[in-house]
């Protein structure tokens, strides 16, 4: 009895070559596509920011926003330093948030950093009165 080697090697050799079938690759393709399209959002929404930023400056214009309020909170995570015009009003920290005099929000200069704010406030409004502690 012959020993077929041409037939084994041949089946070797086809048994090594990677079979892919891509349908199941399509269709998770497809199920994925379409609940993607089914759970979307498409309506269009018309958003206006001229009346939330103060001109060219980028910042919320709280006055006409929030309402008339002579103070508003500003709540920083980790709140540690609050400089106004060079002087350290930390104390008027409470739970990580400062009130901020609305007219300083408006015309001032607030930058804030992790943990620190630093505020430059228009002509006439001293530190004392552009920084509060807020009653949390």
């Amino acid at each position: 009895m012959a020993i077929d080697i041409k037939s084994y090697k041949k089946r070797f050799l086809d048994d090594q070559k990677p079979n892919i079938n891509l349908v199941p690759f399509i269709d998770i393709l497809f199920t994925i596509m379409i609940f993607l399209v089914v759970t979307s959002n498409f309506s269009a929404v018309d958003v206006s920011t001229t009346d939330v930023t103060d001109g060219g400056t980028g910042k919320p214009n709280v006055t006409d926003v929030s309402g008339d309020a002579d103070y508003y909170i500003v709540p920083v995570a980790n709140l540690q330093k609050v400089t106004v015009n060079g002087v350290d009003r930390s104390d008027a920290i409470s739970g990580s948030a400062v009130g901020v005099m609305a007219r300083v929000m408006d015309e001032g200069q607030i930058s804030i950093k992790p943990g620190e704010i630093v505020i430059t406030t228009p002509g006439g409004v001293s530190p004392q009165e552009a920084v509060q502690r807020p009653n949390v």
